[in-house]
């Protein structure tokens, strides 16, 4: 929810927040996330959409099966704003922070109200794996990944290359024509606690402001990298994205 909060308003929005789950948390990983009862979940969105015109929805963690329909009967109401939909399934570390039922009721109920699906290779692989068996295609093209991803219904699909192995990160945008755009970015040193909330919010910030996805998506892209290469290390775990680098620090005595 921080990360969601610093780059929306790094990025000149304003964010409201409904929370979905509660977490023990540091820099070094999850400890233990506490789901928010769904009727809650409803009432906090109801409330902010009768009261303010919302331009984009950015979904993150949502602890529960009963959150993802709740998540799902609230955007079906607004089927014109654009969704970003982060499926995070683990944290940096490794941290699980959605079972089996709850991928699955995602792909079933959100994906096709989803303007863009933003996993990285090993979600994105995950979200294609075999039902019947419950096997992950470890192996499996990202482009076949991403088209599966699309026959459920997402709109498009930015995959990440963060966990990858080539010598760049390479991101590539796909819709329903296959390949809209591809990005590649220098591979920095070490690991980053919410670069993908990062990503997921600025590319939300971006299309509220009304920009076409492929654009969207690269300035998203642009954003988070430089968040990256400017992170702090304030904690004794995972570096944290610099979302205000561009911005200088208020100083009171100047």
């Amino acid at each position: 929810m921080q990360a969601d909060i610093l780059t929306i308003a790094a990025l000149g929005a304003h964010p409201l927040s409904v929370l979905t789950g509660m977490t023990v948390q540091d820099t070094r990983g999850v400890e233990e996330v506490q789901p928010v009862d769904d009727d809650f979940v409803v009432d906090q969105a109801r409330v902010l959409l009768e009261d303010m015109r919302v331009q984009a929805f950015k979904i993150g963690v949502l602890g529960s099966v009963e959150n993802v329909a709740a998540v799902a009967e609230v955007l079906a109401d607004y089927p014109d704003v654009p969704v970003v939909l982060d499926p995070v399934i683990a944290s940096g570390r490794g941290d699980p922070l959605a079972d089996e039922e709850m991928l699955a009721a995602l792909t079933e109920l959100l994906l096709p109200l989803t303007t863009v699906l933003t996993p990285n290779s090993i979600e994105a692989r995950r979200l294609t794996q075999d039902e019947d068996d419950g096997d992950v295609a470890e192996d499996m093209p990202l482009a076949d990944c991403a088209r599966y991803l699309l026959e459920l219904g997402a709109r498009h699909v930015l995959i990440t290359g963060t966990h990858e192995t080539a010598p760049q990160v390479v991101n590539t945008l796909y819709g329903p024509g296959g390949v809209i755009c591809t990005d590649a970015w220098e591979r920095l040193p070490g690991s980053y606690h919410g670069s993908g909330c990062t990503l997921a919010s600025a590319l939300a910030v971006m299309l509220a402001h009304g920009m076409p996805v492929g654009e969207a998506a690269r300035a998203a892209q642009r954003y988070t990298w430089e968040t990256l290469a400017h992170a702090l290390r304030p904690g004794m775990g995972q570096a944290i994205p610099n979302r205000f680098f561009a911005n200088r620090v208020f100083n009171p005595g100047a």
